[in-house]
C-alpha cells in the first residue's frame, strides 16, 4: 500500500504543529507555505484532524490550529487508519474492511493469510509506537 497525499500531508502538518506544541495556534497560511501544502487541501485535512480530537482551533487574527495532545500521545497508526481506512494488504486480515478471502478454502490453515496477518500486526505495532514526537526528533 502506498500512502495517499492526504495522509502524507496530514503527517507533515501534524509534525509542523508538534514542533510548536505549547506555543499557541499556528495559522493555516503559515503551515501551507512552510510545508508546501496546497491551502485548500490543508484546510480540509486540518478540519478532519480537529473532528478526530487531535487538533484544536482558535478564531481571530492570532488564531489557527494547535495540538490538543502532546506529540508523544499521537501515534501514526491512528492517522493512517483514519485517512487510509486500513493498513492491511489483504481483506481477510483487515479489522476494518474484513471480507472472506475468495482464494482461501480455510482461513485458519491458509499460509498466505498467516504471513500477511503477521505483516499487518507488525506494521500496526511499529506505527503505534511511532508518534509525532518521533517525526520531530533530530
Amino acid at each position: 500500500m502506498i500512502l495517499s497525499k492526504k495522509t502524507r500531508y496530514a503527517m507533515v502538518a501534524l509534525a509542523r504543529l508538534a514542533r510548536d506544541y505549547g506555543k499557541g495556534p499556528v495559522q493555516i497560511k503559515e503551515i501551507s507555505e512552510e510545508e508546501s501544502i496546497p491551502r485548500s487541501f490543508l484546510e480540509n485535512i486540518l478540519l478532519e484532524l480537529r473532528k478526530m480530537g487531535i487538533l484544536g482551533s482558535q478564531l481571530g487574527k492570532s488564531g489557527g490550529y494547535f495540538l490538543l495532545r502532546k506529540p508523544v500521545d499521537v501515534n501514526l497508526a491512528e492517522i493512517i487508519d483514519h485517512f487510509e481506512g486500513t493498513l492491511s494488504l489483504l481483506y481477510c486480515v483487515s479489522e476494518k474492511a474484513y471480507r472472506p478471502c475468495e482464494f482461501c478454502r480455510d482461513e485458519t490453515t491458509c499460509q498466505i493469510r498467516k504471513v500477511f496477518k503477521e505483516i499487518h500486526l507488525n506494521t500496526d505495532s511499529i506505527l503505534k509506537k511511532a508518534t509525532l514526537e518521533t517525526l520531530i526528533q533530530r
